[in-house]
């Protein structure tokens, strides 16, 4: 079964991208979706409440007041044994899905699940813990540390370029970017894959990997005001 209409999530600026790197950095697990008006919510889950609504009634910890096909009391996430769950007991009349499947009683979450309310999307995220996590997951040196080659490095500048001038910008086209490189539109693309995968950014939806990507790059010092 696939998600009844869903709206799909996406970060369409840099401000939305920081507030969630920022969401990340924060190491707690956190939600986050769209109203009806294209704004972006984050809604962290923190350990010492260990149940959320999710309804249609304004009262709700995630209200989603707009959306006709949420019930009043749709759902409920419950933190059980140290794990976050979605719980639909027939508390809705259209029902909850994880990643296109309905939620029958009780269900765990993973890192990036995709649930749905109505035609609601909103992604679930756990930020990895490093004091969880084993020394083989990721260095410390984190993404500043990253060899870059010198054409990497080119195509990363002329990415963040706009975005570095105006919070408000969107990064640089493939277009934009072959134009000022002098390099061709497929030399880019190519070029943009191996730095998702390095930057972590390429199981991200497709029309969020580039901001997400200048974002980090922005963020965590890989290229420095000097460089523009």
């Amino acid at each position: 079964m696939t998600d009844p209409r869903p709206t799909e999530i996406a970060a369409v600026n840099p401000a939305d991208v920081r507030a969630l790197a920022d969401a990340e950095a924060n190491g707690a697990p956190f939600l986050h979706w769209r109203t009806d008006g294209g704004l972006q919510q984050i809604h962290v889950l923190a350990d010492d409440r260990w149940r959320v609504t999710i309804g249609r009634r304004p009262e709700s910890d995630i209200a989603l007041s707009w959306d006709p096909e949420v019930s009043r009391a749709h759902a409920l996430l419950e933190y059980v044994g140290g794990q976050w769950t979605v719980v639909d007991d027939g508390l809705s009349s259209n029902g909850s899905f994880i990643n296109g499947a309905r939620v029958v009683t009780r269900q765990r979450l993973h890192d990036r699940d995709r649930l749905c309310f109505g035609q609601t999307y909103v992604v679930y995220r756990e930020p990895l813990d490093p004091e969880k996590s084993d020394s083989t997951v990721r260095a410390t040196g984190g993404a500043a540390s990253l060899p870059l080659s010198e054409t990497q490095r080119k195509i990363l500048i002329a990415l963040c370029r706009p975005v570095s001038e105006s919070s408000f910008a969107t990064p640089a086209t493939n277009k934009q970017i072959a134009e000022e490189l002098f390099l061709s539109i497929d030399a880019v693309k190519a070029h943009l894959r191996v730095l998702f995968e390095r930057f972590g950014v390429d199981e991200l939806p497709q029309n969020e990997k580039r901001a997400r990507l200048a974002a980090r790059v922005l963020i965590d010092g890989v290229l420095k005001p000097r460089d523009f």
